[in-house]
């Protein structure tokens, strides 16, 4: 399972480029934006890398295992084999691959250097570099490395090939072409049936005063009764996808309509769709989620106690009623702002609230990748030939 990028692929998995070249792991999940952000950077740095599939057991798909150097909750049958000699770098994304990373660091007795994008849960300071976006919490510290944007990038062959294989099949859709990409409920944000119906009324609504046609998908974390509900509602002229994990290569729309589609509407549950779309020109509507705020809050609210918390102009703290609460009386705990991201997005004139009206978006120069890719460079280089030279030992799984 495991793909060799630039070299050739070893027994144990690892990457065999140019001679003093670093070797380069990319741990990678089952999550689309973290596997691409993760690519984009090791692309960005320059080094021939490995990705190594990672697959947990299905208790922890869902479940939020402690951040320790573990694998005792991967599936290892499924999962790409780790094994020695281990890589000078390790790139990864998230709760549940964090501590596959910091359990090859310790593997390698130290020598493996690890990048985290996003915020590790814990053991920050064994973690030798920290990526971290602008919805993310973190004091300035060595480790730390900030930006503004999650660091997607659309590959321009797989938009062309999208392009070609999807032209024909929204050949008779009129234009201009408009897709709304569904999310669903994660972070601390509300995402039910009420929240749907507002989506697509006011989705339906743009549509209808612009012209056109409209093209709807749902995604991984779209709940059953939502994705019913968008199916019996949508009308008869909507194009509708409910997504498939199993379904065969191409028949996802989502490259073609990022290929071919005119304007976007996205949910901001989705930081990595709302940077794509961003980062190949097209104009997007963003639908704010509100933070699903629980029956104490709403009675707090209610009795004027509570201050409502806006999704389009104020901060939303992940982390339940305590954070939210912390933050509202100016003493903020949180390690993420839910928020953050969307209305960057607006400030920069790249998008625009759903409602407001298309906007035509800015022209978007970034060049954080290259900044966030050099010091994942300087880190390695600065070690030397010899530090960066691999440990032999054992530990095959």
């Amino acid at each position: 399972m495991a793909q060799s990028i630039g070299g050739q692929q070893t027994e144990s998995g690892a990457r065999s480029g140019a001679a003093g070249d670093p070797s380069v792991w990319l741990l990678v999940g089952e999550k689309r934006g973290d596997n691409a952000q993760i690519v984009n950077l090791a692309k960005a740095v320059g080094w021939d890398f490995c990705e190594k599939k990672i697959f947990v057991k299905p208790e922890w798909v869902e479940g939020k295992p402690k951040v320790s150097p573990s694998l005792d909750h991967l599936d290892l049958s499924r999962s790409d084999e780790l094994a020695a000699p281990w890589p000078d770098l390790v790139i990864t994304a998230g709760r549940r691959l964090s501590s596959v990373g910091l359990w090859i660091k310790q593997a390698s007795r130290g020598r493996t250097r690890l990048v985290m994008i996003g915020r590790p849960r814990r053991l920050l300071d064994s973690v030798d570099l920290i990526v971290v976006a602008a919805h993310y919490m973190l004091p300035p510290a060595p480790n730390v490395v900030r930006h503004d944007l999650p660091l997607m990038h659309v590959d321009p062959q797989v938009l062309e090939t999208a392009g070609r294989q999807w032209r024909t099949r929204l050949a008779d859709l009129p234009r201009p072409l408009t897709a709304l990409m569904v999310g669903g409920p994660t972070g601390g944000l509300r995402f039910g049936l009420e929240t749907a119906r507002d989506l697509l009324e006011k989705t339906l609504a743009t549509v209808q005063a612009s012209g056109g046609s409209l093209y709807v998908t749902t995604s991984r974390r779209t709940p059953r009764a939502v994705v019913a509900m968008l199916r019996e509602a949508c009308p008869d002229w909507a194009r509708f996808y409910e997504f498939d994990p199993d379904a065969p290569p191409g028949e996802n729309p989502y490259h073609g309509l990022l290929a071919l589609a005119d304007h976007f509407v996205v949910t901001t549950d989705s930081a990595s769709m709302m940077v794509e779309v961003v980062r190949v020109g097209r104009s997007l509507s963003i639908y704010p989620l509100a933070a699903d705020v629980s029956a104490v809050e709403r009675v707090l609210e209610g009795l004027g106690l509570l201050r409502p918390l806006s999704p389009r102009s104020d901060p939303l703290p992940a982390g339940g009623l305590r954070a939210r609460a912390m933050y509202r009386i100016g003493r903020p705990t949180h390690s993420r702002d839910l928020s953050a991201i969307p209305r960057l997005l607006v400030a920069k004139g790249l998008a625009g609230w759903l409602g407001d009206g298309w906007v035509k978006p800015a022209s978007f120069a970034d060049e954080e990748l290259e900044r966030v890719a050099a010091r994942v460079r300087g880190m390695i280089e600065s070690l030397g030939d010899e530090a960066r030279s691999s440990v032999d030992g054992k530990g095959r799984l």
